[in-house]
């Protein structure tokens, strides 16, 4: 089977299992996204939106990120580890922000990455759930499970978006992406996948499924 239509197959049972798939960090504007997931870097989302519970109502602009002191803004988001390198992350992209966007997330790809600590996973997830814009967010479960059937042949999360961007119809590419992360999360995990119970098993080429 082509690998185009190995995809298409994959996303229709996926958009059965899955139909109202969306991110599961909680934000209300742009920017709360953008910084919320900046500290779901090796973090669980359930994590990081007990600590933007707080964080949100205390930091409600760019301007008041890049301006708090970094000790204070490390302290309030502890709890999402990596905390030291996450808070100067947001510091400096959100002097990016008032600096070059007069305080407002940009909306491309080539603006969203050109801010500090800003990679093309986190603008896609930006650009997806944001903005309407569709892009391929390649996360570790993405990353997973499009190797493991056969969807990617590539390492590298960067290559392994252009593989899917050119398997994956366009306007399906955001929520081709969240449905694959709840895919991953459900049934196709790294350690212990539930292969009996998998939807896409006979899909699925991978060589270790049971």
């Amino acid at each position: 089977m082509k690998i185009k239509d190995l995809a298409v197959k994959v996303d229709a049972v996926l958009k059965k299992r899955y139909p109202d798939a969306k991110t599961s960090l909680d934000f209300s504007t742009p920017l709360e996204l953008l910084v919320a997931t900046i500290l779901s870097a090796q973090c669980t989302d359930e994590r990081v939106n007990m600590v933007t519970k707080t964080l949100f109502k205390k930091y409600r602009t760019a301007k008041d990120y890049a301006a708090a002191p970094i000790e204070k803004l490390e302290e309030d988001i502890r709890s999402t580890g990596f905390y030291k390198n996450k808070a100067k992350s947001l510091k400096a992209c959100s002097g990016d922000i008032v600096e070059k966007h007069g305080g407002k997330v940009p909306s491309t790809m080539e603006e969203l990455t050109s801010l500090h600590g800003v990679g093309r996973k986190t603008a896609n997830v930006v650009l997806g759930a944001a903005f309407g814009v569709p892009g391929v967010v390649v996360d570790t479960h993405v990353g997973r499970v499009s190797q493991r059937l056969g969807i990617a042949k590539e390492k590298t999360p960067e290559k392994i978006e252009i593989e899917l961007m050119d398997s994956v119809p366009k306007k399906d590419w955001t929520g081709f992406s969240l449905r694959m992360i709840h895919f991953g999360r459900e049934f196709c995990q790294a350690k212990k996948p539930r292969c009996g119970e998998c939807p896409i098993y006979d899909l699925c080429g991978w060589e270790g499924k049971k």
